[in-house]
């Protein structure tokens, strides 16, 4: 009894969709006549002094006047100008002046051996570390202060000569560009001069 029942509820159910009528999937893009109607580009310009300017050379112009902060000793100099649609000033840090080391000196870990190992490489030369070819392709240091930090361009492949990590490692921040590895860590500790 219970399964003619079911049956019959069924089949008012579906002759309740049925007699509803096709089915119409509600249209979202149509947004007038044509495709850009009421649109109108402004050919008089804007009278707002805070729009984006060009120079005759082409250079976005600042609004408003340079701000110089007050440098203690130690920082390097910052420039914050105001610019055009930002709605506050932005700041503009100079990257300090670098040079290039012959050497670097990285740190690579076995974590499952629990053994760091320090590695002296030449630009251009790579070495074998277990299960890792390591290859150092060009160290750059603050000139002022060459103690400083390092920044090492180096590339890592595995034994079957697949790319592990290739770019750029911060001696100061080693996880902002790590090689993610189960078993491998690598680092880099500074530039070496010979």
């Amino acid at each position: 009894m219970r399964a003619r029942l079911l049956v019959a509820a069924l089949a008012l159910g579906c002759a309740a969709l049925a007699g509803a009528g096709p089915a119409v999937a509600q249209q979202f893009d149509s947004f007038g006549d044509g495709p850009l109607e009421g649109f109108a580009l402004d050919d008089q310009g804007t009278a707002d002094p805070t729009a984006p300017s060009l120079s005759d050379e082409g250079v976005l112009q600042p609004v408003g006047p340079e701000i110089q902060l007050q440098i203690t000793e130690g920082q390097s100099s910052v420039t914050l100008r105001s610019f055009p649609g930002t709605g506050s000033p932005v700041t503009s840090v100079f990257q300090p002046e670098t040079s290039q080391a012959p050497r670097v000196v990285l740190r690579a870990l076995d974590k499952m051996l629990g053994r760091p190992t320090d590695v002296d490489l030449a630009m251009g030369e790579t070495v074998v570390f277990g299960r890792l070819a390591i290859r150092a392709i060009e160290c750059r240091f603050p000139t002022e202060d060459p103690s400083s930090d390092a920044f090492a361009h180096v590339e890592i492949l595995d034994t079957e000569g697949v790319t592990l990590f290739d770019g750029w490692m911060v001696a100061s921040s080693p996880a902002l560009s790590a090689l993610e590895h189960a078993r491998y860590d690598v680092w880099v500790l500074r530039c070496s001069e010979g």
